[in-house]
């Protein structure tokens, strides 16, 4: 995945540059920057949003609907079910358009310059040195966007609304407090929680704070509210032969994101695909016109921030408080050598908020590297003073600071990962890139993570017909094949076990590696390798034995493995040095 594009979708996330301005002597229009241009005019909810930021590309909003073009909804289902089927998925309508809302979210969150920068007319008559210090972004002409600025009060209503919603979500673990009793994995009182989280979805929680765009608004048959919508075949035949999209179709794609997006009751886990399925839900909420309440704002782009900073990090905080009071499991981690157990997505958006500023109006493609003037620095997350000061205000270190709260010792030992990306240099928009095409790796592009995706009419299973073909990476050749495994086992009846051939006779059998052994390697690190995640999987140097130790620049050559074990002589056996019996020690309490 590249810095434009998401992986293999084939949607751009970023458009062209401008075409450079012409050599003609400047007008009263030629002379003024392209971001000094007024802002366009805001598109209706019947429009696709790109038109309201014509260099960035952005989920569309469905038309009204109608009876003459009605949308034809489908209840969400379960399609990835082996391997192969991820490389299905690389190339579906509904990775397209998870990789176009994330590049969405993701620019919205860039800090943004107050004042343009100077024209060529105002630098041709100063020193170069005045006039790269002029252009050089300061805190006082750097607008950024915290999770206390803008005010939550500016939220448009829709997301108010889904702040209270988020809210009742989270008082239901009162009713459900955790069992006192010993336990092995996660807390069993978490499916109580999750039971009635359930209960009162299909009861008509969501409707009570969710209003549908136009033409998709739920009828009284699909609120639930009453909890008595039982009507006889014949009556459910008349009402969808008057209404062709059944809005309770809708509503059914929308509960399956929600539901999905808070941990598995029956494993009592949580992790990357449970915060996948929330970023559906949002999804679902843009493309049904929920937010065209709010205000786009003079970038186009405020409802965006709203939706990050006054949804999202509240949905984490559900989510951590369901970690820590359920004990739930990490869902699909890789342990210590994972980014983080649980979450990736603020990690994604965290850097984003720390970046290089971009023009007031947001026509700018997302900075590749630098960062804002007088942010907290990469390294700064080893230091829980500094987290504990920004993760009020950044969801880099609101989720760097969970860690902290759930993890002991030195942090490169629990978090390799995020030590080693505290060492980039090239500040946090080189951080922001590298964790996109992480997520693209390690999220989008793993059979355990995306599994238990359902795909319906609003991220759609079918193919897109712009989308390039998978590019094959490590992680897709190490995906499993349990339908076929299970098939051919059912094929091919049991018979007794060969006798296998001796060291000398015949090869030896074939072990089949787990996905997670064989190392992911980084693009270019050697010749013909597969391309691998944006950000190295690179362990601790050698020698560093506690915190505070500088870590080496050099490359790493060679990996310790401890010694292989000492094979003792078997009672009995002959010694294969002299020929004679091996004298065996008795141990004093063997007599």
């Amino acid at each position: 995945m590249t810095s434009s594009t998401l992986g293999a979708s084939g949607t751009p996330a970023q458009a062209p540059a401008p075409p450079a301005a012409t050599s003609t002597a400047p007008t009263a229009s030629t002379a003024s920057p392209s971001n000094l241009l007024p802002p366009p005019p805001r598109p209706s909810p019947s429009q696709t949003t790109t038109q309201s930021l014509p260099s960035m590309p952005k989920l569309d909003v469905l038309p009204p609907n109608s009876d003459t073009a009605p949308h034809t909804f489908l209840r969400p289902s379960k399609r990835i079910n082996d391997g192969p089927d991820v490389a299905r998925f690389l190339v579906s309508k509904a990775y397209r358009d998870i990789g176009l809302f994330v590049m969405q979210l993701n620019h919205s969150l860039c800090p943004r310059r107050k004042l343009p920068p100077p024209t060529s007319t105002d630098t041709a008559s100063v020193p170069a040195a005045s006039s790269a210090a002029a252009a050089r972004p300061t805190p006082s002409t750097t607008t950024l966007f915290t999770l206390q600025f803008p005010k939550r009060s500016d939220d448009p209503p829709s997301v108010q609304r889904l702040q209270t919603l988020l809210a009742r979500i989270a008082a239901i673990i009162d009713e459900a407090p955790p069992d006192p009793g010993p336990r092995r994995f996660g807390n069993v009182s978490f499916r109580a929680w999750h039971q009635l989280v359930a209960e009162r979805v299909e009861g008509g929680l969501l409707e009570e704070y969710i209003t549908l765009g136009r033409g998709f608004a739920a009828t009284e048959r699909d609120s639930g509210s009453s909890g008595e919508a039982k009507h006889d075949a014949k009556h459910d035949a008349e009402h969808d032969t008057e209404h062709d999209a059944n809005p309770a179709q809708a509503m059914d794609e929308i509960r399956a994101y929600f539901l999905g997006a808070f941990g598995s009751a029956q494993r009592l886990d949580y992790g990357t695909g449970h915060e996948l399925s929330f970023l559906a839900f949002l999804g679902c909420l843009w493309k049904l016109g929920v937010f065209a309440d709010g205000d786009a704002g003079a970038d186009g782009e405020a409802v965006e921030r709203s939706l990050v900073l006054g949804v999202l990090e509240p949905y984490l905080r559900v989510v951590r408080r369901l970690i820590l009071t359920y004990t739930l499991e990490p869902a699909g981690s890789h342990g210590v050598w994972g980014l983080d157990d649980h979450s990736f997505l603020p990690y994604i958006f965290g850097s984003a908020q720390l970046t290089r500023p971009i023009g007031l109006l947001g026509r700018e493609a997302m900075p590749q590297d630098g960062s804002a003037p007088r942010v907290p620095k990469p390294a700064d997350i080893v230091k829980p003073d500094v987290v504990a000061a920004q993760r009020e205000s950044n969801l880099y270190f609101s989720a760097v600071g969970f860690i902290n709260d759930v993890k002991r010792g030195p942090f490169w030992e629990h978090s390799p990962i995020l030590y080693d990306v505290s060492g980039i240099q090239d500040g946090w928009g080189k951080i922001n890139k590298g964790m996109i095409k992480m997520f693209n790796a390690e999220v989008l592009s793993k059979f355990p993570v995306v599994q238990h995706f359902v795909f319906g009419s609003l991220f759609s299973w079918d193919e897109d017909a712009a989308a390039a073909a998978p590019v094959p990476t490590v992680h897709m050749t190490n995906h499993p094949l349990a339908t076929a495994a299970v098939a051919e086992s059912l094929r091919t009846p049991a018979t007794a076990p060969t006798t296998s051939a001796g060291p000398t006779g015949g090869a030896a059998p074939v072990a089949t590696g787990a996905p997670w052994a064989q190392a992911t390697r980084m693009p270019g690190a050697v010749p013909g390798s597969l391309p691998g995640p944006g950000i190295p999987y690179s362990r601790v140097p050698a020698g560093t034995a506690r915190p505070g130790v500088a870590r080496s620049t050099g490359p790493v050559t060679a990996t310790r493995v401890p010694p292989p074990p000492t094979a003792f002589p078997r009672p009995g056996a002959e010694s294969s040095a002299a020929g004679q019996d091996a004298v065996v020690t008795k141990a004093p309490w063997a007599k």
